[in-house]
């Protein structure tokens, strides 16, 4: 296998950049570069040189396999974040033979490949990385340090057991069976079933956590939708006119609400148009509004609007500026403001509370096979003896659901696409 190389940190001027390399050379190559590499787990500061000319000097780093990142031999060259230093170093390396510049998430396929990680906890590194609030790193990082993995390893083991007691008692299909085994197998199917179920129900919110959720602004025209989404970004980020129809297609706007991933949405005023372009922009509106986790409805009359509230939903009064009674919002003198914001991370906040361990639309689907099989596994169980065969064989159909979603079969055709979303040095 070639030795890899890359910069492990963000590209450009930098207090300190550094490289990892990993691979059956790394070692050797750290020597040519460091004249001397510290003990295996330790650090020391070394020269860092190319023909003898001094490059830099750095902090290495060196790790023994199978006790580092990617269960290869490393080093990491922690050095001065000077681009002509880091292009140096990056030529040097490359000259080397059976060296070369690694492919994005080369680090961790090969962590993956050398059972450093699975494949859940890949994913969770890959949602780490693009973390953008505190509720989506927390949930990246329970997924990274195994607890999705350790609960699915419990389910498949309690799944290998219901099969085991089945094909001990098929091995006796000629004699008499000597325990009956269905209570237990049921107990055990039962006992899984349900807590994968539970775990679909909850995937849902956590994929919302995981990519955002959205809250669509709904109204008339001129209620004040682009104003009030101004006031939430804190920018211009739509246009506002007193012309009525001037929103046109759906802004979006995306927050961090106290650690909730929130996309706030301007959509299209709601109303009969004979504009051709302006109707096009509604229809998206509604459509884009039905599909949102949230509604915010600016208006005294829901009823003069083609969409209804949700029980969650928010009806509001816009233009808080103009009314005399103090209720409602305004996102000219920021009126309302605050309460409706909070209004809103009180609603994801109390759907987060309700999220599982699975945050992708891969997990979910491997669950529901699971549960399929299981389900057929019972009704065959109840069924007697004489279907355990069929039933083992919907057990095992069940297990390989359970080590599809952690990767311990059969997801090449997964990994090129989940690597792709990697950075060159991960």
């Amino acid at each position: 296998m070639d030795t890899i190389f890359a910069l492990a940190t963000a590209q450009d001027r930098a207090g300190v950049a550094v490289v990892r390399v990993s691979g059956p050379a790394a070692h050797s190559v750290g020597m040519q570069m460091c004249g001397t590499l510290p003990k295996v787990g330790s650090f020391a500061v070394r020269p860092v040189s190319s023909d003898g000319d001094l490059i830099d000097r750095g902090l290495v780093l060196t790790f023994a396999a199978p006790h580092s990142f990617t269960g290869e031999d490393v080093i990491e060259l922690h050095l001065h974040g000077s681009i002509a230093i880091i292009d140096r170093v990056l030529d040097t390396l490359s000259a080397f033979d059976g060296v070369r510049l690694a492919e994005p998430g080369e680090f961790t396929r090969r962590a993956l490949e050398n059972g450093k990680m699975d494949l859940a906890q890949v994913e969770g590194l890959a949602d780490l990385i693009d973390a953008e609030t505190e509720f989506q790193r927390a949930q990246a990082m329970q997924t990274v340090e195994g607890a999705l993995s350790k609960v699915v390893e419990d389910w498949r083991a309690r799944l290998i057991n219901a099969a085991s007691l089945l094909e001990v008692t098929i091995d006796f299909a000629d004699e008499d069976v000597p325990v009956d085994v269905a209570p237990e197998v049921s107990a055990l199917l039962e006992s899984v079933m349900s807590q994968a179920s539970d775990e679909i129900s909850r995937s849902y919110v956590s994929e919302r956590v995981r990519t955002g959720f959205e809250v669509a602004i709904v109204g008339l025209p001129n209620a004040g939708k682009s104003t009030l989404l101004n006031a939430l970004a804190g920018r211009d980020a739509a246009i506002t006119s007193e012309f009525a129809g001037t929103t046109r297609d759906v802004i979006e706007v995306r927050m961090d609400l106290d650690g909730l991933p929130v996309t706030f949405l301007d959509t299209a005023g709601l109303r009969e148009s004979d504009d051709q372009v302006e109707t096009i922009g509604i229809e998206r509106a509604i459509a884009r509004a039905k599909t949102a986790d949230l509604r915010v409805f600016l208006s005294e009359n829901v009823s003069d609007l083609p969409l209804d509230p949700l029980p969650q939903d928010i009806v509001v009064a816009p233009k808080a500026d103009l009314r005399t009674d103090g209720t409602g919002v305004s996102g000219v003198t920021g009126a309302g403001l605050n309460a409706l914001v909070q209004e809103v991370k009180a609603v994801f906040a109390d759907r987060a509370t309700h999220s599982g361990l699975t945050s992708r639309a891969r997990h979910r689907t491997s669950l529901q096979s699971a549960v399929t099989a299981m389900k057929d596994a019972s009704r065959l169980v109840n069924q007697g003896p004489e279907v355990y065969d069929l039933a083992a064989e919907e057990l095992r159909t069940a297990i390989r659901s359970l080590e599809f979603l952690v990767g311990r079969i059969d997801v090449e055709n997964l990994l090129d696409e989940i690597f792709s979303s990697f950075c060159l040095g991960k």
